[in-house]
């Protein structure tokens, strides 16, 4: 948007936690962004219905959306396997970019009035496209000449709590990077999650990423081999051609278990499904180990399945979906 002279600005909020709000202010000074701070989600209806904007562009669900008097977008922030994927479309704004025939389809049949355009998903452009800056194992403190193990958890189910403390002493010939999930590092009930990524931050090949390595992407780039639970970060990492480990075990609160369990599959949607056609699945920690090293041994494993699959869940993997989009806004204007 800005190379082609448009004007953008970014709404932040007030009322997030102090860690979130330098982080946001990093980014801010980093990116030289035209920042917009504001109090609250009823300072930003307002803000918006008396805005000279053309579009106002939104990342999740926004309350009272359909009310405003400008056209709206959503983009959702990601492309995983729960439900809220497609709940978040309830509120129609003007349109929704969405990733790939499959999640096209769905919604449409969800929602036959709304507006559905189909860009591919523009969260991984830099790095089919090249522009993205590459991260250099050393200033992480890894060794350049291992390979690197990417552990890239959801904050709920997630499979943190299932690990072993020492996890990273069983992948010595490895580099871990951990990406926690933003959830996980603030959030008072994941405080248990933290204990776990704290003890393994100890381990002289493991980098974890703190809140400020907000960005998957790059680290998506140079890992060689991905491990993660319920999280987008599947179809991402598939979407590079490089084999994934589907951890299918989860610490679960005891309110999704037993007669409960239908609100786990009430929060995780069927998408989930082509995991098993995307992954190396392991059903326990225990078997981590072993389905890893087939993983190295074997990354064709899935090809010619993860092609299809990537295609429908995830659009055109082009490093074209960002300019896609821009063209819609600019002719819709």
């Amino acid at each position: 948007m800005l190379s082609k002279g448009h004007k953008v600005s970014m709404v932040f909020y007030k009322n997030q936690d102090r860690r979130s709000v330098d982080v946001s202010h990093s980014f801010i000074n980093k990116n030289s962004i035209n920042a917009i701070w504001l109090a609250s989600s009823d300072d930003a209806f307002n803000f918006y219905q008396n805005s000279n904007a053309d579009w106002i562009v939104f990342g999740n669900s926004f309350e009272k959306v359909e009310l405003l008097n400008k056209k709206t977008v959503l983009m959702q922030h990601g492309i995983g396997p729960k439900q809220c994927y497609y709940d978040v479309s309830q509120n129609k704004t003007t349109v929704r970019f969405v990733e790939g025939e499959h999640r096209l389809a769905r919604l449409k049949s969800l929602y036959p009035h709304s507006n559905f355009i189909d860009v591919g998903y523009a969260k991984l452009d830099p790095i089919f496209n090249q522009t993205l800056e590459k991260l250099d194992l050393s200033d992480l403190g890894l060794d350049p000449c291992k390979k690197t193990l990417l552990y890239a958890p959801t904050f709920y189910p997630s499979s943190i709590e299932c690990f072993s403390d020492d996890f990273p002493s069983h992948y010595r010939d490895f580099n871990i990077i951990i990406k926690p999930h933003h959830f996980s590092l603030f959030k008072q009930r994941y405080k248990k999650q933290r204990l776990k990524l704290e003890q393994w931050a100890t381990f002289s090949n493991v980098y974890v990423a703190s809140e400020y390595d907000f960005d998957l992407t790059p680290f998506l780039d140079i890992a060689n081999i991905m491990i993660s639970d319920a999280s987008s970060a599947i179809f991402e990492f598939a979407a590079l051609g490089k084999p994934v480990v589907w951890c299918d075990f989860y610490k679960l609160r005891w309110s999704y278990k037993g007669i409960f369990s239908f609100r786990l599959k009430a929060r995780l949607d069927d998408d989930i499904e082509y995991f098993h056609q995307l992954c190396n699945r392991a059903s326990c920690y225990e078997e981590l180990q072993s389905i890893i090293g087939f993983a190295e041994q074997q990354p064709a494993e899935f090809v010619e399945l993860r092609e299809n699959i990537i295609y429908k869940l995830a659009g055109k993997t082009d490093g074209h979906s960002a300019k896609r989009i821009v063209s819609y806004l600019e002719e819709h204007k």
